[in-house]
């Protein structure tokens, strides 16, 4: 019985740590609003997020998608594992966007400290930060699951 036990919790380790260090290899955290009982979503729906391709969650909250500047490398490795695209690939996407007048994007802040800000404050706030970044009350780590 012990050594099933022990095995148990060592499945539950390795998968939490397989988990983790994936998303850190990717160099970026996604994270919401503690109100938000969202605790993972895969790579397809949250890029739907942030393309305002979906515009709430299931409990009707309106979605706050908040990007990073676009020269920062937390951008840059979030677009090209969310996107598959370039972050000048996306701002074309946006550009297009703006022109027909369907919809403007998400704005776009300085720093994890601002993004964390930003989603403590909007109980619809998602966002993503550095892998190093303290996320402090307010909000929590959402887990990316394969599509």
């Amino acid at each position: 019985m012990k050594n099933a036990i022990c095995l148990l919790t060592l499945c539950f380790a390795w998968t939490f740590a397989q988990r983790s260090t994936a998303q850190e290899a990717g160099g970026f955290v996604v994270i919401v609003n503690t109100a938000n009982p969202a605790t993972e979503m895969d790579r397809g729906r949250l890029g739907k997020f942030f393309l305002k391709q979906l515009k709430s969650w299931e409990e009707g909250v309106a979605a706050a998608p908040v990007d990073q500047d676009p020269k920062s490398a937390v951008r840059e490795a979030f677009t090209r594992a969310v996107h598959g695209k370039k972050v000048s690939a996306v701002k074309s996407y946006w550009q297009r966007m703006i022109f027909s007048g369907r919809a403007v994007p998400p704005p776009e802040l300085d720093s994890d400290a601002s993004v964390i800000a930003f989603v403590r404050g909007d109980p619809g706030g998602i966002g993503y930060v550095s892998p190093s970044a303290k996320l402090g009350d307010g909000v929590k780590e959402l887990e990316l699951t394969a599509e």
